[in-house]
């Protein structure tokens, strides 16, 4: 019976069969210490079904991190997954070797401790895995937390604050079950719709100004956020922080990984009772959640799964809101004006630089996706950026269905959608950006400071999880000086494979055009020497290494004139 149950359910949507539940609220941490444990877990999104998930000091989420900038973190990831992984610190400006790429792996048993200042300005980040081909797989099954950030600039504006009372975390989210109630990921079948990790919540807010932290969290779903009664709310910030002014809008659409900093006027709607939407009807074409999901015909069909998932192209509850009794001290207005921007101005970059999104087959949306002609290789580096350049970066989108663009490192201003000033919502900074399809284009300005390294990357990739996971990522390093790892060139030279590694050992292969390498060094990232070998004469080309020693490591092949160094990850 559960099977068939379950098998049903997933035809007609979850939500529309069970019980409404309390919204959960996670915990926070407003410490300079941080200590986050991965573990596995069951949770009950369901009545009578367990479901097996992760989390970060739970069963599934992980706790609100609350920071101050201008104050440094110690930070103490330790990993209790059976499995590989990481954690990227989405949105926040630190270090390569803070940042938790996919070079930043975390073995199981093991542990991993960043420590960084804080210097984003307030705003909304998030935490979440980034292992190359297991991203989709860890967030769908739960690990995720927000990143509330605090300053000065912000303490100084009369906004909600209390967190749960006027100021809530609503992290979104849809997800797919399988026949038993286990969650897959990679899928087409995303007909759960929960905030927080609560399925058909409801949430008692009080009658005042209240604030909504919104993050999508989810896989690839976009939503087109807006309230029942059609009423205004405020889009006060972006992915970076504040605006120079709030928006007044009905509708907000908001992408993979992207937040949103959300103030709705409730003080004259004591006893109403709202609905949080996402009216998909309104969608246009081409984007994941509209009726069609690519441009062109039959490209409903050319998506697995798409046309049965009664989500897509239709209005749907996330949350259902009551308002009760305001608190005592309420905030009743909004403010007028917020902060101040300064973006660099064109003209001014440095350098321009195109990414160009195509499909592997014509008219498939299912992927592989790449980014100029090429999919994700550890073992290349796509650009090296000097420190301090101010860039120009233009997205052109040949595929027919949209892609949340996000980078590390930096947050960026959006200068033209399609050749149009953005709207005034995404006038502040950003780090995702939904890049229309079907020739859509975008253009940012971003400005490369205060960290460089030369051997560990920053990525950019599409946010849409089987999208990353398949391929659509690329990875550069910003250099304050000649890159220890690669150019071009050198890129052709000398390869690593498998990179990753878990079979107990890898192979060099250098072409016969370079100049036979006289030895190899395997160095771990901080420099200590593991080995330090002369290339026997027989070894034309190639080289095979046994090495088990779980880790990172820097490979580097000692020729006449130079060095050529690369990365290996060992599982």
């Amino acid at each position: 019976m559960k099977k068939l149950l379950f098998a049903c359910t997933l035809c007609i949507g979850w939500a529309n069969i069970f019980a409404q539940s309390p919204l959960y609220i996670p915990p926070t941490i407003t410490s300079e210490t941080i200590n986050l444990t991965l573990q596995e877990g069951t949770t009950t999104f369901y009545e009578g079904i367990e479901t097996n998930t992760m989390g970060a000091n739970g069963s599934l989420l992980g706790p609100t991190l609350i920071l101050q900038r201008g104050n440094t973190v110690s930070i103490t990831v330790d990993n209790q997954l059976p499995d590989t992984t990481t954690i990227h610190w989405h949105g926040m400006h630190v270090a390569p070797q803070n940042d938790g790429g996919p070079h930043s792996i975390i073995l199981p048993d093991e542990i991993w401790t960043p420590s960084f200042e804080i210097m984003d300005q307030a705003g909304i980040n998030w935490y979440h895995p980034h292992l190359h081909m297991k991203t989709g797989e860890h967030v769908s099954k739960g690990i995720a937390g927000l990143i509330i950030v605090k300053d000065d600039e912000e303490a100084a504006l009369e906004l909600p604050r209390t967190y749960g009372v006027d100021d809530f975390p609503i992290i979104l989210q849809t997800k797919g079950f399988d026949a038993d109630g286990q969650i897959i990921f990679h899928t087409n079948l995303d007909t759960s719709v929960m905030v927080n990790g609560t399925v058909k919540p409801f949430v008692e807010f009080p009658a005042q100004v209240v604030r909504m932290r919104v993050l999508n969290g989810s896989s690839q779903r976009v939503m087109e956020l807006g309230f029942s009664d059609n009423r205004t709310f405020q889009i006060i910030g972006t992915d970076g922080g504040l605006l120079e002014d709030p928006v007044g809008l009905e509708r907000y659409r908001i992408a993979p990984g992207q937040r949103a900093d959300i103030l709705v006027d409730l003080s004259a709607s004591l006893g109403d009772n709202i609905q949080l939407m996402s009216y998909a009807s309104e969608l246009p074409n081409a984007i994941y959640g509209a009726t069609q999901p690519g441009m062109g015909a039959g490209m409903t069909g050319s998506l697995i799964g798409y046309s049965s998932n009664p989500l897509n192209g239709s209005d749907y509850e996330f949350m259902d809101i009551t308002v009760g009794a305001a608190t005592v001290d309420p905030i009743l207005t909004i403010p007028a004006t917020l902060i101040s921007h300064s973006p660099p101005i064109e003209g001014t970059e440095d350098i321009s630089r195109t990414l160009t999104f195509t499909q592997t087959v014509m008219g498939d949306l299912n992927g592989p996706f790449k980014i100029n002609g090429a999919t994700f290789d550890m073992d290349v580096l796509n650009y090296t950026v000097p420190l301090d350049n101010i860039e120009i970066w233009t997205l052109t989108n040949q595929t027919p269905i949209a892609h949340p663009f996000h980078i590390h490192d930096v947050q960026f201003y959006i200068l033209e959608i399609n050749g149009s000033s953005p709207p005034p919502e995404l006038s502040g900074l950003n780090d995702v950006v939904l890049v229309p399809g079907a020739m859509g284009s975008v253009k940012f300005i971003a400005q490369f400071n205060d960290f460089a390294n030369d051997t560990i990357p920053y990525m950019y990739h599409c946010h849409m999880l089987p999208h990353e996971d398949m391929g659509m990522m690329g990875q550069f390093i910003v250099s304050a000086g000649t890159s220890g790892i690669t150019s071009d060139e050198h890129n052709k030279a000398f390869s690593i494979y498998p990179n990753p590694s878990n079979n107990g050992k890898f192979k060099l292969d250098w072409t016969a055009s370079y100049a036979k390498p006289n030895s190899y060094q395997i160095t771990t990232l901080d420099g200590k020497i593991i080995i330090d070998s002369e290339i026997p004469e027989m070894n034309d080309t190639s080289l095979e290494i046994p090495f088990s020693a779980p880790g990172t490591y820097l490979v580097t092949l000692v020729l006449d004139q130079s060095n050529i160094t690369r990365k290996v990850v060992i599982f």
